[in-house]
């Protein structure tokens, strides 16, 4: 009878194949766990796990020293073209055409609202149409980013009544900022959710996280700004003035022809003037660029 062969001894453990097998599984597994938890999707936690999926695939995963923090810095304003259509097309109606510049800075993507009577005269208190393009451009921007939004609030050089409850300019603009700021997190906030109720309530929505007050930094420039640039304009004018008061000390030119560019310089400085003060009629809304954490 046959001798019976000894079978080899078995090693101990699995096969090296189901080591690499149990580890994508577990990645599957946890990619569909996320997958159902964004069920309902919010933008901003889109925006987030997007960013962290980009960069594992890039080879560079946040490490672990960064509390997993990923690295994504830019508004989506800037990244996703639907967004900038949609600017686009706001920039490019009738209605709002030269009243809307978008400007591209370091510290983020500026939105500056400008050459409209924003307010009532001497006050905070927003316009019918002012409120009507903020709806417009501010839904586009709160809804599409989660960074934070610096608010601009700027007067222009003219002092205030005496009647005036505001000190300063200083204090209006600051007033001024805080109105378009609360603008955003209640009037809007309201209007928003009731147009789409259906949203909120299938929860795909949430207007408490978009509208967050957290997000909105109200800032009162003032008359500061206006007065850099209307004290280089006389400077400009000024030293335009000494040079035909040379001119005429040295015979070049007539008394006769001294007062014409006198007037016509002094004309000049009025128009510019008011260049200026409708240039700073205006609001601007900074997306600033950040971390998302």
């Amino acid at each position: 009878m046959a001798r019976k062969k000894k079978c080899p001894e078995c090693k101990a453990g699995s096969p090296p194949w189901m080591t690499t097998y149990g580890d994508m599984m577990t990645q599957l597994l946890v990619f569909f766990v996320a997958m159902l938890a964004m069920a309902t999707i919010s933008p901003g936690k889109f925006q987030q796990v997007a960013a962290g999926i980009q960069q594992v695939f890039s080879g560079e995963p946040p490490s672990v020293l960064l509390g997993g923090r990923t690295l994504q810095e830019e508004p989506m304003i800037t990244r996703n073209p639907g967004i900038r259509r949609e600017i686009l097309r706001v920039v490019q109606d009738e209605k709002y055409k030269g009243k809307i510049t978008v400007e591209v800075e370091d510290r983020g993507t500026r939105v500056i609202l400008k050459d409209m009577a924003f307010f009532e005269e001497g006050s905070a208190i927003l316009t019918r149409e002012a409120k009507e393009l903020l709806a417009i451009v501010g839904s586009v921007i709160i809804e599409h980013t989660t960074n934070v939004l610096e608010i601009y609030g700027y007067t222009d050089d003219r002092p205030l009544p005496p009647t005036s409850v505001y000190p300063s300019n200083w204090h209006l603009g600051s007033a001024r900022a805080a109105s378009v700021a609360r603008f955003f997190t209640e009037e809007l906030k309201r209007k928003r959710t009731v147009e789409r109720l259906a949203e909120v309530k299938l929860g795909t929505f949430d207007p408490d996280y978009f509208y967050n007050p957290d997000r909105f930094y109200p800032i009162g420039v003032g008359d500061r700004a206006i007065k850099k640039k209307i004290a280089a304009l006389e400077a400009e004018i000024n030293a335009s003035k000494a040079l035909l008061a040379k001119k005429l000390e040295n015979g070049e030119i007539t008394n006769e022809e001294y007062q014409k560019q006198l007037t016509n310089l002094s004309r000049e400085y009025n128009e510019r003037l008011n260049e200026l003060r409708r240039e700073y009629r205006r609001i601007d809304i900074l997306i600033v660029n950040e971390r998302v954490r």
